[in-house]
């Protein structure tokens, strides 16, 4: 412990310092978000304007980007297999099989692996590790939110870049922000808008960053698109960081399981910022999914057809959205969209929130077809009324 406040204590304001240690010793949790909590913020203020308490059971919950096919046949079959042995820490080294399974998969050596419980969590200690007071956060907007709360949190400075006309990051932009940024955070695809920026972009940042700042490369959603991850990077040694989940594609978002790619001296940074194992039900669970060798692609398809059938309906109803490779869009609304989001909750269809750069769009998932049905019939119904 008293490490760790040493750690904090060389890159946070007196004032902070003082915050943190305070909480820790307290033993309290840091106020950091993930896609779940940021969505539990909205399906609140969306239930209260419905005027409702928990969501019903015949709810649409199309609100949170969850893969409603939840785990495949394999990582609920390796769950099963492991569950006996939850009393062990380790009992049969889950942890050093998911991280080989992952240096194999993305062609890595395997120090280059961290595991996490998702990628938020790696997402907030790179943040408080390479920020600062003095080295601030930058992010394209609308943007994933949570990393610009850890930054907040510990005194950091965040610049929201808008987007380009065509929905990527303006990464010469978000160079000029700031020329002694500590991070420069980009998701790919990205989380609102599901939309991707190119690699020569990606490339350039790079090349063109502050010394000693980072490219954090958020890749929770790379599965859904045919966009080639941009690993090879990490290969190379550069300054990046990138993340992943299996919360999304892999349909684990309850089980909870990620990973952070890096070169070892960078992840050596993050361990500072939190502790714990991860399951050994996620770790199983994660590992037997790696292994199949169709899972990626079958679900990519499956999502793919589904949104396609949604855009397809939304042009023919003159409806506006934005051009999605990924298992979310944004819908213009061409009014607040808290608004219809909360006329739809009266209708069971609980959609995702609303980004204060575009106040007229709202976030929505893909579901299952019937979900998707039953969204496109109570849109019509709150837009017609």
């Amino acid at each position: 412990m008293n490490q760790m406040i040493e750690t904090m204590a060389g890159k946070l304001s007196r004032r902070n310092f003082a915050r943190i240690s305070s909480l820790l010793t307290a033993g309290a949790t840091l106020p950091f978000y993930n896609e779940a909590s940021l969505a539990q913020e909205a399906a609140g203020r969306m239930r209260a304007g419905a005027g409702r308490g928990e969501m019903p059971a015949d709810a649409v919950r199309i609100s949170s980007n969850e893969n409603p096919l939840g785990p495949s046949k394999e990582a609920l079959e390796a769950i099963l297999k492991v569950a006996p042995f939850g009393g062990r820490y380790q009992p049969h080294g889950e942890q050093n099989a998911f991280v080989r399974a992952v240096a194999e998969t993305e062609h890595l050596k395997t120090d280059y692996v961290a595991p996490y419980a998702g990628s938020s969590d790696p997402l907030h200690r790179s943040v408080c590790a390479f920020t600062s007071p003095t080295r601030s956060l930058v992010m394209g907007d609308p943007g994933y939110e949570a990393g610009s709360r850890s930054a907040e949190f510990i005194g950091a400075k965040v610049h929201r870049v808008p987007l380009r006309k065509d929905y990527s990051h303006d990464v010469k932009a978000m160079l000029a922000a700031d020329p002694n940024a500590g991070v420069f955070y980009v998701c790919n695809p990205n989380n609102p808008t599901g939309t991707l920026t190119a690699r020569e972009d990606v490339e350039y940042l790079l090349a063109n960053k502050p010394k000693g700042s980072i490219l954090l490369l958020d890749e929770a959603y790379i599965h859904f698109s045919t966009a080639q991850s941009m690993q090879d990077l990490v290969a190379a040694d550069k300054d990046v960081i990138i993340l992943r989940t299996f919360s999304k594609a892999y349909g684990m978002a309850g089980i909870r399981a990620g990973m952070a790619l890096a070169r070892p001296d960078l992840l050596d940074k993050l361990r500072p910022w939190g502790a714990g194992m991860l399951p050994v039900t996620g770790l199983a669970a994660a590992t037997a999914s790696l292994r199949s060798p169709t899972l990626v692609a079958e679900r990519r398809k499956i999502n793919a057809d589904i949104r396609e059938n949604v855009f397809n309906w939304l042009e023919q109803k003159k409806f506006t959205y934005v051009p999605s490779v990924s298992n979310k869009f944004m819908l213009e609304t061409h009014k607040p969209g808290m608004q219809t989001a909360q006329a739809l909750a009266k209708e069971h269809v609980y959609i995702g929130r609303v980004w204060p750069a575009w106040p007229t769009h709202v976030r929505v998932s893909i579901g299952t077809q019937a979900e998707m049905d039953r969204f496109k019939e109570a849109l019509l119904k709150v837009t017609q009324a």
